[in-house]
Parts: C-alpha cells; sequence; structure tokens
C-alpha cells in the first residue's frame, strides 16, 4: 500500500514538472552546435514539446534506442551532459550485418567529433533480439525510441516484445518509456513486419501493456492530419526521404513528415 502510494506521488510529480518551462533545453534546442539540416526538421519533430512531455529533466538517466544518424543525441547529449546520463542503444559493432555495422560506426564518429558535446556519452548494444543488455536493470529514468518501432517488427511481434521487455527491465519503478512512431490509420490493415513504416497505435499499447506497463498519457504533438500512410515506398516517400525521387515531390513535399502517435508509458 505505502510502496504504492509513492509510486502514485512520483507520478503525480513527474506528470507536474514535465509542464514546466524549461530553459535550459531551450538552449540547448536552439544552440548552433546542432546541424543544420535537423534545426530544418524542428517544425515536424518538435524536440522541446515532446521531451517535455515524457519529463525529462537536466538530472535523468535516459536511453535513446536506435539513435540512428543523431537527430535527437544532439540534444540529449548536451543537455545531460553536466547533471544526467545519456546512454545510447546502438548498433552492434561486432555484428555479422555490413548495415549494422556502418551505423553504429556512423554514430561513432559523430559522437567522437565533438568531445565537448558528446564525451559522457555512455554506448551500450542494442541488437534485437539477441543482444539488448544497453542498461542494468532497474537504473534508468527514460527510456526513448523515435520512429523505430517498425524496424523492430521484422521479426515480427516476438521482435517487439523482446525490445519491450528489455526496456522494462531497465527502467527504476515510475520510470517512462517514451514513444514516436509513424501512426498506421486504425482502418488499415498492419503488415506483420512494418514494412510501409506504420503501425497501428492500438497494436503499440498492446504490446507495451503486456510487458507490464500502463499507458499514462498520449499526445498528438507530432500528428500530421494531412499524411493517408498511404504512399507507393510506404512512409519513406514523404520528407525527409522522398523514396520516390522526383516522382510526386510536390505532393510529397505538400503533406510533410508523417503522422506520428506520442504515447508514454510508465513502469508502475
Amino acid at each position: 500500500m505505502i510502496k504504492t502510494l509513492i509510486t502514485s506521488i512520483f507520478i503525480s510529480l513527474n506528470l507536474g514538472l514535465c509542464a514546466y518551462a524549461d530553459d535550459a533545453l531551450r538552449t540547448v534546442i536552439a544552440s548552433s552546435n546542432r546541424t543544420p539540416d535537423y534545426v530544418v526538421r524542428d517544425k515536424w519533430r518538435h524536440p522541446y514539446e515532446t521531451l517535455t512531455f515524457f519529463g525529462i529533466q537536466p538530472n535523468s538517466t535516459v536511453v535513446e534506442l536506435s539513435p540512428g544518424a543523431g537527430w535527437y543525441t544532439e540534444i540529449l547529449a548536451p543537455y545531460l551532459r553536466d547533471k544526467g546520463k545519456l546512454i545510447l542503444g546502438a548498433d552492434d559493432p561486432q555484428s555479422t550485418k555490413p548495415e549494422a555495422v556502418k551505423y553504429f560506426e556512423r554514430i561513432n564518429t559523430k559522437l567522437k567529433s565533438s568531445p565537448h558535446l558528446f564525451d559522457k556519452v555512455s554506448v551500450g548494444v542494442f541488437a534485437p533480439v539477441s543482444k539488448l543488455n544497453y542498461a542494468a536493470p532497474d537504473s534508468v529514468d527514460l527510456v526513448l525510441t523515435f520512429r523505430n518501432i517498425h524496424n523492430w517488427m521484422s521479426d515480427g511481434d516476438v521482435g517487439v516484445r523482446a525490445v519491450f521487455d528489455s526496456v522494462f527491465r531497465s527502467l527504476k519503478k515510475g520510470g517512462v518509456f517514451g514513444v514516436v512512431e509513424h501512426r498506421l490509420p486504425i482502418d488499415r490493415i498492419q503488415d506483420a513486419t512494418g514494412s510501409s513504416g506504420y503501425v497501428h497505435q492500438s497494436y503499440v499499447v498492446k504490446i507495451a501493456t503486456e510487458a507490464g506497463f500502463k499507458l499514462l498519457a498520449t499526445s498528438e504533438i507530432n500528428a500530421n492530419p494531412l499524411d493517408t500512410a498511404n504512399h507507393v515506398g510506404g512512409v519513406w516517400a514523404l520528407p525527409p526521404g522522398f523514396a520516390n525521387k522526383s516522382v510526386d515531390k510536390p505532393k510529397y513535399e505538400a503533406i510533410g513528415e508523417s503522422d506520428r502517435m506520442t504515447l508514454k508509458f510508465v513502469k508502475l
């Protein structure tokens, strides 16, 4: 009973704190240290609103899963550098998959390029489903993933469940799992392997709930009602990828980036 009460108080405080005006976060987002091409995408990715919705604090211990080329890493690393901790769940440098090694080398090169920003970032191996020990159990305040769940679906539900279970293990009690993902309309059939890049929001909630999480809040911060999620080439037809090159490019430019769910789960 006492533990439940303490957890409830913690969650309430966390929800209240996520709405406060974090000048340090605004400063990092406005910094000239960020890659100019990344800054252009702020109007679609809403980094300040998204991170405050998830409840990030300067002293948080945060895991970013599959950081890609480091779009969010450029914000998270300097923001957490003095008081918090950032752990990247990166690809396995010992992988037999050439693309995984390439992605690891890309983010590793980025980290080494600016030690004044990235010198305190820790890197753990994140290679579903075999290697998921990127953080110690019960040690993390937030685990964040941005547009990655469709990739984990390549092995079907097994891959997604394994990742969500690893997230649950790594989080402290009261810790938050923040998810941003391309959203498939409810009247469309979802490909079990996520080949279009779009995922049903109900699917993500289902797998997270089965892993032990409680859905704490949802947000339309990253919604885009112009996106029908019905494009030749999937989500990658939209900017910035333009998978179809010049074909229908003005149409895709007018749509903008994808419609995205933004979900906040908690480990009770």
